[in-house]
């Protein structure tokens, strides 16, 4: 067996705001394995300024990884526990190697083409008359969950967004997530949960920022709004840390982003621990492409969860790796009559 990795540069169709700045490119970095003519390919979920392994040694972890490749799966995926986003990528090389589709790493009714995924309609931030011209791009998409991100323009604005859904749709039509990527401060966080909590928001991601457990943890007793945890995950390596986490700040739900969190292993982990103590999940890509993104939802889909997922980013980008995935009716579904173009993956 030998392996290969590949860089390649996504560039967004138009800037992407988040509470972090405008998002113009995203680095790509595939594993290619090679075995007796047949390939595997798996996508370092990487996001630069967020993901816990955007190290100055992380394209020299990934050298490494190429040249011991023959260590197998399951030891590099040990060796890599400070790089969850490569972690990923060997599960899903070894995977797309070993399966007779080297796309379709999971035998499931979602890979087959036979049942779609309910998704999230994701809202960008932006200027007011942006954010609304996205939401009714989404509602007449057929979207019955919405994500919008807030924390960028002023409170007041978001809320006055938020209204005006809710003045056409209710809770029933319509379910509303809000990601504040952490952008509230801990004082007069709660009365903005609250004020959330009025328009019959489903939930709230990362409300405040991350590591600060005590302040999250009184949060999720006093809020009225369901809470998710996100960033939170980032870095959380030990089972002893995952559990004290999850004891200390009781939260409603967790995201899971598997890139950040150690791949399909470290997601299993934190679904069963979530379990055990009565907290639901759901499962969100980090803007990997077209290639991550099919990897994750193919694993997303072997959990047969009912919640929509955060699966819908595969449109974001003016050069992804051409696909089979598709968004339909607010679903993501996987059409086994079109085919995937490898020129930039093999070239």
């Amino acid at each position: 067996m030998k392996a290969s990795c590949k860089k390649h540069v996504l560039h967004f169709k138009r800037p992407s705001g988040t509470s972090r700045g405008i998002l113009k490119t995203k680095d790509a970095y595939y594993l290619i394995l090679e075995e007796n003519g047949r390939k595997g390919y798996g996508e370092c979920g990487l996001l630069r300024g967020l993901s816990i392994d955007d190290r100055p040694d992380y394209e020299e972890k990934l050298q490494w990884v190429c040249e011991h490749i023959s260590l197998g799966e399951k030891v590099l995926y040990d060796a890599l526990t400070q790089f969850p986003s490569i972690q990923i990528a060997v599960e899903a090389a070894f995977k797309s190697l070993r399966a007779q589709d080297p796309f379709q790493l999971f035998d499931t009714p979602f890979s087959k083409g036979e049942k779609s995924i309910p998704i999230n309609g994701l809202i960008w931030m932006g200027d007011t008359n942006f954010m609304r011209s996205q939401i009714k791009e989404k509602l007449k998409d057929g979207f019955s969950c919405i994500k919008m991100k807030i924390g960028a323009i002023d409170f007041a604005s978001e809320i006055a967004l938020l209204k005006n859904i809710r003045k056409e749709f209710t809770a029933q039509e319509i379910a509303l997530r809000v990601d504040a990527n952490g952008a509230f401060s801990p004082k007069g966080s709660l009365e903005k949960l609250k004020q959330l909590a009025a328009l019959d928001i489903h939930s709230i991601e990362q409300p405040i920022k991350q590591g600060q457990w005590e302040e999250m943890a009184r949060l999720c007793e006093q809020s009225p709004l369901a809470i998710a945890l996100d960033e939170e995950l980032i870095g959380v390596f030990t089972e002893e840390k995952k559990i004290k986490l999850l004891d200390t700040i009781k939260p409603q739900y967790v995201i899971l982003k598997p890139s950040f969190i150690g791949g399909f292993r470290g997601a299993d982990r934190w679904i069963a621990l979530a379990a055990e103590k009565g907290i639901d999940w759901w499962v969100t890509s980090a803007l990997e492409s077209n290639v991550g993104l099919n990897a994750i939802a193919q694993y997303t889909s072997t959990k047969n969860s009912i919640l929509p997922q955060g699966l819908g980013t595969g449109n974001l980008y003016t050069n992804n790796v051409p696909s089979p995935l598709d968004v339909d009716h607010g679903a993501i579904l996987y059409n086994i009559a079109a085919q995937w173009g490898l020129d930039i993956l093999n070239h």
